[in-house]
């Protein structure tokens, strides 16, 4: 039993080490090749600085709306929201951003809402939607800023990010970014 305890504690010292010390300089170091050196993905505009890699809050008609969040785009409590599909309160909340989205929508269907724009990512923090989910919005975003609407579909065009490697993932908007283009738009 000693030889036993006597190993746990040295196995125990040595995962220490590792894992506290070790790994975490390697990690830092392989971060210092990364854009920004691992420090996020930042953008300046106007005097105020957004990490365009971290969701954030759209809810102005004159905004792309970003995808809702589980944890209210707080980046220290990533988690999705952990209800079922079947969970009376979770339809509720579903049924509200319908709604809502319907309101500030008019002549768009319910069948017609791309599911991102009504649901939350698993991170709740996804700065993402698809392509549908942007141009969708169109119509809204060119009537409240007397806009051509394509002039927006030429912006959802060129702001749309391809697949990584042209085969993992679908294109998608950040919203964080092209939202701040809009502002840019006299």
């Amino acid at each position: 039993m000693k030889t036993n305890i006597i190993s746990a504690i040295k196995l125990t010292l040595l995962f220490s080490i590792f894992f506290c010390g070790i790994y975490s300089v390697i990690i830092y170091g392989i971060a210092q090749f990364a854009p920004n050196n691992g420090k996020g993905d930042i953008v300046a505009q106007n005097g105020k600085m957004y990490y365009s890699n971290i969701g954030q809050s759209f809810t102005e008609d004159k905004y792309f709306n970003s995808r809702p969040s589980a944890v209210n785009y707080k980046a220290d409590g990533s988690a999705g929201s952990n209800k079922s599909t079947s969970n009376p309160e979770y339809l509720k909340e579903i049924d509200s951003r319908i709604q809502n989205f319907l309101a500030h929508n008019p002549g768009i269907k319910k069948s017609e809402i791309p599911a991102d724009l009504i649901t939350a990512s698993g991170s709740g923090l996804d700065p993402h939607l698809s392509v549908e989910a942007a141009k969708i919005q169109v119509n809204r975003i060119a009537k409240i800023r007397n806009l051509n609407p394509s002039i927006l579909l030429e912006l959802i065009h060129q702001q749309t990010e391809k697949p990584l490697l042209g085969l993992f993932g679908t294109e998608k908007i950040n919203i964080i970014k092209i939202n701040l283009i809009l502002d840019s738009i006299k």
